[in-house]
């Protein structure tokens, strides 16, 4: 209960009211969650669209599901509030096109596109799609650690975010948007943090300014690369801590230096993630037509035997014990 009351995302539709208001509705949320600026839209007679908007101090996160829209920034727009903050945008469906400071471009599903919010700019959302669902991400200049010159040159520059640093940023704000209700005010300094992070790691390598990022802004970055590959491997049985060293281009030690100033170690954060994948399938009903011994293989445990054991420690109950207390009632 007390979560639910502590947690931070807030969620608007514009169905919650008759048709002819929503566009109204919609013009009011959008100015007051992020920057005032010039709206039109094809479907403004019945504007169907959802936010959820994740604050986190300076930084926000916002998920926007959405029709047609096109959205203007003037200089007049400007005068009237400028918080001074980079609009990243993460196309997760639908396309796009946007201008801004001598750059015009098109962007599509698994883009990154930067704005300035003191520079004027046009966004037009859905140029041949149906639907848009976008993460938008608004940092304050000051709080990137990124030259601001060179920042610049990104301006509306479509930013491929489909493997490398690149995927680990897109797979972070996917899910981030998607788990929005599970956070709590306790959650946004790492969040935020994590964020900043990642942006400016992946902008950075845009720019080849990656050396100009402070030392914890990189360590950070790796990090999390690091267990996001985790993550994308568990089911390879020879995934250790020499493969995943090997694989970011750095020694064992310096991989055992960066979990450790986490308070975690390499090989028990791979054990962990593996019995989590474990436990939540052993719970689903859907998988009970798979053997105990199949799902522990499926997530890199080939030996049944030591799986048990570490299951049952971590757990307090065998992987069989566990499956019948999730799933006996349902069979």
């Amino acid at each position: 209960m007390g979560s639910r009351v502590a947690m931070l995302v807030q969620e608007f539709r514009t169905e919650v009211v008759p048709p002819a208001e929503r566009w109204d509705l919609w013009q009011d949320v959008a100015t007051r969650t992020h920057v005032p600026n010039l709206l039109r839209s094809e479907r403004s007679d019945d504007f169907r669209a959802t936010m959820r908007v994740l604050p986190l101090g300076e930084l926000q996160i916002a998920e926007l599901d959405l029709p047609q829209l096109d959205t203007v920034r003037t200089p007049r727009t400007i005068r009237r509030f400028d918080p001074e903050v980079y609009q990243v945008n993460c196309q997760l469906a639908g396309d796009g096109g946007m201008a801004q400071d001598g750059n015009e471009s098109v962007f599509g599903a698994g883009h990154l596109v930067v704005a300035d919010s003191s520079l004027p700019y046009d966004v037009r959302i859905n140029r041949t799609s149906e639907r848009t669902t976008t993460v938008v991400v608004s940092v304050p200049r000051a709080r990137l650690p990124l030259p601001p010159r060179a920042v610049r040159r990104l301006l509306a520059v479509p930013v491929p975010v489909d493997r490398g640093m690149g995927g680990t940023l897109y797979r972070w704000l996917a899910d981030v948007a998607r788990r929005a209700e599970e956070f709590t005010e306790a959650d946004a300094p790492t969040l935020a943090s994590v964020t900043t992070d990642l942006l400016a790691c992946v902008l950075g390598g845009c720019l080849d300014s990656e050396d100009a990022l402070p030392p914890e802004s990189r360590r950070r970055a790796l990090h999390t690369r690091i267990r996001d590959f985790i993550d994308q491997n568990l089911g390879d049985p020879s995934l250790s801590p020499a493969t995943v060293a090997a694989a970011h281009g750095i020694s064992v030690r310096h991989l055992h230096q960066l979990f450790a100033a986490e308070g975690e170690a390499p090989a028990a954060w791979v054990r962990h993630r593996r019995l989590e994948r474990c436990r939540r399938d052993l719970a689903d009903p859907r998988l009970r037509g798979h053997s105990v011994r199949s799902i522990a293989a499926r997530w890199g445990f080939t030996d049944p035997a030591t799986f048990s054991r570490v299951f049952r420690r971590a757990y307090g109950m065998t992987p069989t014990d566990h499956r019948h207390h999730h799933t006996g009632r349902s069979a």
